[in-house]
């Protein structure tokens, strides 16, 4: 009999085991993982590097990074943020630095460091670890005044007074649940990447620049949805734009992708964007600038780069504009002019289909978040449960927040257990 199973051996996992370890030497604590090796996620994201988290220390604004969740982190924001991340690790020797945009690293640069800190840290605490140890049955057992959980791991069986189910988006584990009695919110891809097929874009892959974007809806109107990329009401998302292969990511497509994901998922992924690549510039004052330049300069349009836009990008959008590569200022029309501030300012592409962004896969959806409690993460329906990371319906925006929500879901897990067992002595 064990007095802790965690199943899954993940950032949230390791992460419960060990601050329950740590907290009650005494308890004999287990995680369970089904691959031959753990904290996968975790080595492979940040390009490698392991985005840990962010430098955002306020509660209030660290949640509104979550387009599930926002209000029910909440309180355990209060609790546990990215500042106790940090100390967690700088405890235990590894520093962490933060980048220009916010988002944070080990100072080594690599994601290893963080795995042999959760490896090495379980091993020195008694932790147990099972690998190549996949669940494939839970159930809760009431023997006289004694409750505890059996589960079924091929042709073992394990029991435990406590589970702590932190599987990620497992449709497996998922299923086991919903059997318990929970409800299970239907995934759906939170963060991908956008494949458009347009001849404007199509010969500039790898560049990158400040862009807002805006998803229209089948009537070519402003999608209206509430979340904190509204912009009068609109879905909508700025930063940076990377134009690839396959059509568009970096951070602002990204961004629309999570805080849209139910909405695209419904329109099965074939919808129309809007993308103002001069974000600084009003639409008329652009014309009234060009009819100015257009007064005093010689030199063709095409290589009169009048705005901060990439030169390459530059002429697609004057090709687009209709016009030629040898036509002048003096001779392009004012229509033209207000052709070229059309592609510049509301430039309006076809998205079909789209493509896993996989470093930083994530998956909307899980357990209902209504039947958690979210100052223990403990079941609300079921006794000695609890749930850490992306198994519930959370998810975040990239840049280290979806390993946040990881952190402090772990750790208040293991509050909860070690709150509940101090209780009873």
């Amino acid at each position: 009999m064990y007095d802790v199973l965690v199943i899954g051996g993940g950032a949230a996992g390791f992460y419960a085991a060990i601050h329950i370890a740590e907290d009650l030497p005494n308890l004999k604590t287990a995680i369970l993982e089904r691959g031959k090796e753990v904290l996968t996620k975790v080595k492979i994201s940040g390009g490698g590097r392991c985005n840990v988290t962010h430098a955002q220390f306020d509660p209030k604004e660290l949640s509104t990074n979550y387009p599930r969740g926002e209000k029910e982190l909440l309180g355990p924001f209060h609790s546990y943020a990215s500042g106790d991340t940090v100390g967690f690790f700088e405890k235990r020797g590894i520093a962490l630095k933060i980048e220009d945009d916010g988002r944070m690293f080990p100072a080594s640069d690599s994601s290893q460091t963080i795995i042999d800190c959760f490896t090495s840290e379980a091993d020195r605490l008694g932790v147990e670890l099972h690998t190549r140890c996949s669940v494939t049955g839970i159930q809760l057992v009431k023997n006289d005044n004694e409750v505890f959980w059996e589960v079924q791991a091929h042709e073992k069986t394990f029991k435990a007074r406590y589970v702590v189910m932190a599987t990620g988006s497992n449709p497996k584990i998922w299923k086991l649940v919903q059997q318990l009695g929970h409800t299970i919110v239907p995934p759906a891809p939170s963060l991908f990447t956008f494949n458009i097929s347009d001849k404007r874009i199509a010969d500039i892959p790898g560049l990158s620049t400040l862009a807002e974007v805006t998803v229209l809806d089948k009537k070519m109107q402003h999608q209206k949805l509430r979340s904190k990329e509204v912009k009068e009401g609109v879905l909508f998302s700025e930063g940076p734009v990377l134009i690839t292969h396959w059509g568009m990511s970096g951070p602002a497509i990204l961004k629309l992708s999570a805080w849209g994901a139910l909405l695209l998922k419904k329109y099965n992924y074939q919808f129309k964007i809007s993308v103002n690549w001069a974000p600084e510039y009003h639409p008329n004052g652009l014309l009234d600038l060009f009819m100015e330049v257009k007064e005093v300069e010689r030199k063709t349009v095409l290589r009169t780069k009048v705005l901060d836009v990439p030169k390459r990008l530059w002429k697609n959008l004057v090709n687009a504009a209709g016009i030629s590569e040898k036509e002048t200022w003096p001779e392009v029309s004012k229509l033209q002019l207000q052709q070229l501030v059309d592609q510049l300012t509301k430039c309006v592409f076809q998205v079909s289909g789209k493509s896993t962004f996989k470093e930083e896969f994530v998956t909307a959806g899980g357990v209902a978040l209504k039947e958690i409690n979210f100052k223990t993460y403990e079941s609300k329906r079921l006794p000695q449960l609890f749930f850490a990371g992306e198994i519930i319906d959370v998810d975040a925006i990239t840049g280290g927040f979806n390993f946040q929500n990881a952190w402090t879901g772990g750790y208040l897990a293991a509050k909860g257990i070690i709150k509940s067992e101090k209780e009873k002595q």
